[in-house]
């Protein structure tokens, strides 16, 4: 049925007037009566209450939303006036009906001309936000002899009458104080990482939002926007009348998605099989050899990536500070030992992850960008790690990128936020992100014989603050390498795994998923185990030593909860500490071990040099600073060599190596041929 427009009015009216709520009061009259006590200047009004009143009206809002929503706005803003008339006058240019909860959410990638003046509802993901910028909704133009003209405008280009309506008068200035003007801003969403299509490139979509609207969301943020599509020719070119157009959303409401989990849909009996893995005595077991089974091995890599995918709690204290509850690993080690598998992996099983490699990455491209659009407008774009926010960011060749883009990370991996200052614009965005990276050795392989930070040509205060890094070395061993093919044989010959994960790839993400809606917290006995171990390790420190730091001890709280939150625990009890404890340990035990002095020395390996090189280092400098005497006179390599063997503390390998790490290190320099000064 087509209705006429007092039809319309009438039919919204008698709406407006008969919706209640399930107990018995006045949905929308209710509303409208709190409008002046809330200082709002819009309602909202539920598709599904029109559709279960009038279908057609529900229709003909669809299809011809101009005209139909115009008649709502009269007839909601007459019942504004019969309620306060004071409130109504005040704000009459600026009442707004807006619309949310239509049935069908529409793709991004589905819009097209046939939906022009259409109504639709979009989900996406904010890319772009513009500065806020005052619009003008009705023009005054006043002419020589005082008469103003007032002209509504629709669009961004200012429309003029050709002469005063009253005398004629063709020379008109525009009165900007009798003007009407409100809020306006432009907001750019993207299609969701996960909706994406192999290989396509993600379409997005320019909305226009005015009045109460505008600066209610954030790049990074996720969203569902009802609005009506317009084809609108792009300005600033030189060809006005051309027949392209562009496609851009006027935005009639929008809602934030659920955090953290949009496109994974847990039905009722996804539900009790999660609790049933959760319930079995060896969940712990069947969730790990769930991981990754098309990789082989390395148990312990797939646990902390378990773990990183389910991450803890974030803590927020009275005073405004949060506590991070995202947990960062670093993969690093020798090539074609699955480390970008691993990446993928992640990448796909988690529910919002994002993944990058390091080359194509720029500072801008994982943080934020401030970009200036054709026509003036500054736009903040959101980067990698403020997209993947509450999520994984997967970054790969971490050690490729260019260090002035790497460093921007710092802020990101501590304090969970990206500051922005460019162009005029200062913000700071939410990046509560888990960084997974994945970095090659400097020389190719990793060298035992030496040090972490000797091996990986990464910043160390990057380095501290990864909870966990691994080694993952190719070593040659027969029984282990014949197992490696058989594996990869048996993939490639069924196309399938060789055995079977316990739970399939789907219902992992689902549980996955689950898990986030538990934040258990530490019982006295886990902390206990936890304060104990600190306490063991940070007494074997010796001769400036630091076998444990508090990140560590940060690193343990995380791990600890986030196995609780795994197996659906509301507390982390002594056994997801003790699984903790071996995690940190382990790392201790590779990485944080110095090769030179076999001591646990995570505090220098991470934070400087190990005690061993500080004191090699220390006795090298006084040694080449009494052979040069007090007039600093230039001493030959090889009796520097001698006299540092003489020591004891040093081979003639160990002098050489020493020497060059003074000379990089601006101690010491070269005089003449192999001949040194200390600075």
């Amino acid at each position: 049925m087509v209705y006429t427009q007092s039809k319309l009015y009438d039919q919204f009216e008698l709406f407006l007037k008969s919706i209640t709520t399930p107990d018995g009061k006045y949905k929308y009259r209710e509303q409208i009566a709190k409008l002046a006590s809330l200082d709002k200047k819009s309602i909202v009004i539920d598709y599904q209450d029109i559709l279960k009143f009038d279908p057609d009206l529900a229709i003909m809002l669809i299809e011809t939303p101009d005209a139909t929503i115009e008649e709502l706005n009269k007839a909601a803003f007459d019942t504004l006036k019969v309620e306060n008339p004071a409130y109504a006058e005040e704000i009459k240019d600026e009442f707004r009906v807006r619309i949310r909860g239509l049935t069908d959410r529409l793709n991004l990638r589905n819009v097209s001309s046939k939906y022009i003046d259409k109504l639709i509802s979009i989900g996406g993901m904010v890319v772009r936000t513009s500065e806020v910028m005052p619009l003008m909704k009705v023009a005054a133009f006043v002419c020589p002899l005082g008469h103003i003209n007032y002209v509504p405008q629709s669009d961004t280009i200012l429309r003029k009458p050709a002469k005063c309506a009253e005398c004629g008068e063709k020379n008109l200035e525009l009165d900007k104080t009798k003007s009407t003007f409100t809020d306006y801003q432009v907001i750019r969403i993207q299609e969701l990482p996960e909706e994406l299509p192999a290989g396509q490139l993600p379409q997005y979509i320019d909305i226009e939002i005015e009045g109460d609207l505008v600066n209610i969301s954030r790049p990074g943020d996720r969203i569902v926007v009802t609005g009506i599509i317009r084809a609108d020719q792009e300005k600033g070119r030189r060809i006005v009348q051309q027949s392209l157009f562009k496609i851009k959303l006027q935005g009639l409401w929008i809602e934030e998605l659920a955090r953290g989990n949009e496109k994974i849909e847990i039905t009722p009996e996804d539900e009790i099989k999660i609790l049933e893995i959760a319930r079995n005595p060896n969940a712990y077991e069947i969730l790990k050899n769930s991981i990754a089974p098309g990789i082989y091995g390395h148990e312990d890599i797939k646990e902390a990536l378990l773990l990183l995918a389910v991450g803890s709690p974030q803590v927020t204290l009275p005073d405004g500070q949060t506590l991070r509850g995202d947990i960062n690993i670093l993969l690093v080690g020798d090539p074609g030992t699955a480390k970008s598998e691993f990446l993928k992996y992640v990448s796909r099983l988690a529910p919002r992850a994002l993944y990058t490699s390091g080359r194509g990455s720029t500072a801008a491209g994982l943080t934020a960008a401030v970009v200036k659009e054709t026509n003036g407008m500054m736009m903040l774009e959101a980067g990698a790690v403020v997209l993947a926010d509450q999520g994984i960011a997967c970054i790969d060749e971490f050690d490729k990128m260019k260090p002035e883009d790497r460093s921007v990370l710092h802020e990101v991996m501590e304090q969970q936020t990206v500051s922005v200052a460019k162009g005029g614009i200062v913000a700071m965005l939410n990046a509560r992100t888990s960084i997974l990276a994945a970095a090659n050795p400097i020389f190719g392989r990793y060298d035992p014989y030496k040090n972490l930070y000797e091996n990986v040509n990464l910043p160390i205060p990057l380095l501290t603050r990864f909870d966990l890094i691994y080694v993952v070395r190719d070593v040659p061993d027969k029984e282990g390498d014949e197992k490696l093919a058989e594996h990869i044989l048996e993939i490639r010959r069924k196309s399938s795994y060789k055995i079977a994960p316990p739970i399939d790839f789907m219902l992992l993400r689902k549980y996955i998923a689950y898990t986030k809606r538990v934040n258990p917290s530490l019982s006295e006995d886990a902390s206990k185990k936890i304060k104990d171990f600190y306490l063991q390790m940070r007494s074997l420190s010796q001769e400036g030593t630091i076998t444990i730091t508090a990140r560590q001890l940060e690193t343990l709280i995380r791990l600890a909860l986030a196995r609780a939150r795994l197996l659906l625990k509301s507390v982390a009890d002594e056994e997801d500490a003790d699984r903790a404890i071996a995690l940190v340990k382990n790392m201790l035990e590779t990485v944080g071990l110095d090769v030179r002095s076999k001591k646990i020395d995570i505090g220098g390996i991470l934070q400087g040099k190990p005690a061993s090189e500080r004191n090699k280092l220390q006795i090298a400098l006084e040694t080449i600073k009494k052979l040069c005497g007090p007039n600093n006179e230039p001493v030959d390599e090889k009796t520097l060599i001698e006299e540092l063997v003489k020591t004891g503390k040093f081979t003639d390998e160990d002098a050489v190596r020493i020497i060059m790490v003074m000379l990089r290190n601006g101690q010491i320099y070269e005089k003449a041929w192999r001949k040194y000064c200390a600075i």
